[in-house]
């Protein structure tokens, strides 16, 4: 079996593939403390039913990327292994300024927005932060637009605003709030909705063609999916799917 393994900010998101078949998927806390040792408890409580045959892994956190190549090459030594990094074929040409400080996230996801539904086409990834990512009629990732990501704005708002605070991120019965938490989950879950359909429409028009696909994926995803009007696809193992994919053109 293939494992794939998504290294984000916040959370790590793991997927068993029997061939094309998504079987099993975890999602954890990224902890970018934890040692090689301890990573590798995690994955035996998570694996102890299940062989190995082969390992795709990308991460957006470079501690943590240090400490899996310890735990990979002291576990899994042998077992085929691609690492999405500079020098991997992927499929998808980078035509940004610096292509070297894109992170391997959104190439993954270009890739299997891109075999899914074809070019051009607008991933949104809702995650710590909010990227939008552009792939061309080519299958070209040709850019895209960060934005900081819900929970980051509501901690910071939390923190920063004394009679504010967390709320639970679901949508509220109205957008005019009549309380303090309705008012909240309005702005979070409407305005990110806004946010990301008011870039859509000016890469949409920047494009001067339309899309095949937007296609929203990540942790938040689901609460934000509803209140889109660009949004028309979600896949919430996009990135799972793009790198079974990378793994197989690198064999």
């Amino acid at each position: 079996m293939l494992l794939a393994i998504d290294v984000g900010n916040t959370n790590t998101v793991i997927g068993l593939f029997d061939d094309e078949l998504l079987v099993h998927s975890w999602r954890i806390n990224t902890n970018p403390r934890e040692t090689a040792d301890e990573i590798e408890l995690t994955y035996r409580g998570l694996l102890s039913d299940h062989v190995v045959t082969g390992i795709v892994l990308c991460s957006t956190v470079p501690s943590v990327l240090s400490e899996m190549r310890v735990m990979l090459n002291r576990y899994y030594n042998g077992v085929p292994t691609v690492i999405v990094e500079p020098g991997i074929k992927t499929g998808v040409p980078i035509t940004t300024d610096n292509p070297k400080e894109v992170g391997a996230d959104r190439i993954v996801n270009s890739l299997a927005a891109f075999t899914l539904f074809g070019g051009p086409c607008i991933v949104v990834d809702f995650g710590t932060s909010t990227n939008l990512d552009v792939v061309s009629t080519k299958g070209e990732f040709i850019g895209g637009a960060l934005a900081p990501g819900i929970e980051i704005s509501l901690d910071a708002l939390a923190t920063r605003a004394a009679q504010l605070r967390k709320v639970e991120l679901t949508a509220p019965r109205n957008v005019i709030g009549k309380n303090t938490v309705e008012a909240l989950q309005s702005g979070m879950i409407f305005g990110f909705a806004g946010q990301v359909d008011g870039l859509v429409d000016r890469i949409v028009e920047e494009l001067g063609t339309d899309v095949k696909a937007v296609v929203a994926t990540g942790g938040l995803a689901g609460i934000v999916v509803a209140e889109s009007e660009t949004i028309t696809h979600h896949e919430p193992d996009l990135t799972l799917i793009g790198l079974r994919l990378i793994f197989a053109r690198n064999q």
